[in-house]
């Protein structure tokens, strides 16, 4: 007769090996000037973090364009939404209104 604690009776064993997704993701905002990291939620609004990018850059949000995997990404965006993974970047650039004469 086996005892409770041997062989592969253990549950913990029998899990599978999948990689854990941490509730919170590591994202590198650059505006190939500055580098900002931020730690969020994965179903944080990215406004939060493009409104605490501009704050900091002295930049209204009106004027920043903000780019991952050169898709445009929206304040209601999440990390979740865009499929990001821990130590993702998103690019600012600034926004061009016009150009035509």
């Amino acid at each position: 007769m086996a005892s409770p604690n041997s062989g592969s009776d253990n549950g913990a064993a029998d899990q599978p090996t999948e990689p854990q997704q941490s509730e919170h993701l590591n994202i590198k905002v650059t505006d190939n000037n500055n580098e900002v990291f931020f730690k969020i939620k994965r179903t944080t609004q990215l406004k939060k973090l493009m409104d605490a990018f501009c704050e900091r850059q002295g930049k209204a949000p009106q004027q920043c364009r903000f780019l991952f995997d050169g898709q445009r990404v929206n304040p209601p965006d999440t990390p979740d939404t865009l499929d990001m993974a821990d130590g993702d970047t998103l690019e600012v650039h600034q926004e061009q209104i016009g150009g035509a004469c």
